[in-house]
């Protein structure tokens, strides 16, 4: 597993495995502890780990929560998703730069995204798994929503949105949401 630095969001890493593949599928490993503490992240810190389907075109995001936030490592296993990470801590030198990728249960991909970042994503296969691993328990109190289609963050979504929760389709604007945390 080979671990590479994200240049548009500080602190966040993609996890490459290297799959082993025959005549019956392929075999990789998708978490390996030293490669987590090789960049420095504490592989203990992760405490819950999810899993979420949707279907091609479902959207999911932007999401992040408050207070201390919530770093993950978020994986497709199966099918592929467009992945959308925006970082929002005030502090950081890349901070409201977005970076986009690909997961794919092809790839096995996983990234790193740290506390502090708003993280969403499009299913662009029929269907798509992708796991969650969070470094503290999930407190619904703590959760902010921000708009997907929000013109100062200008997300290229491969697809029109199929679908969404009702907490997504009615999400603050990045404006609105950085003006309520301020006060």
């Amino acid at each position: 597993m080979k671990a590479t630095e994200v240049p548009e969001i500080d602190g966040a890493y993609l996890f490459e495995p290297t799959p082993y593949g025959d005549e019956r599928g392929f075999f990789c490993r998708t978490f390996d502890a030293d490669v987590i503490r090789s960049v420095g992240l504490d592989p203990n810190a992760f405490v819950q780990d999810s899993l979420s389907r949707s279907a091609r075109g479902v959207l999911r995001g932007l999401h992040l929560r408050s207070g201390a936030g919530e770093a993950k490592l978020v994986r497709c296993s199966y099918g592929k998703v467009f992945d959308v990470v925006v970082d929002l801590r005030k502090d950081s030198p890349t901070y409201r730069n977005r970076a986009f990728f690909e997961l794919s249960g092809e790839t096995q991909l996983t990234l790193y995204i740290p506390a502090g970042c708003a993280h969403g994503f499009q299913a662009l296969t029929e269907t798509a798994d992708t796991s969650y691993r969070i470094d503290r328990p999930h407190d619904p109190a703590e959760d902010v929503t921000i708009a997907f289609d929000d013109p100062e963050l200008a997300i290229p979504w491969p697809l029109p949105a199929a679908s969404m929760s009702q907490r997504d389709r009615e999400a603050p604007s990045l404006a609105e949401v950085l003006k309520q945390q301020e006060s």
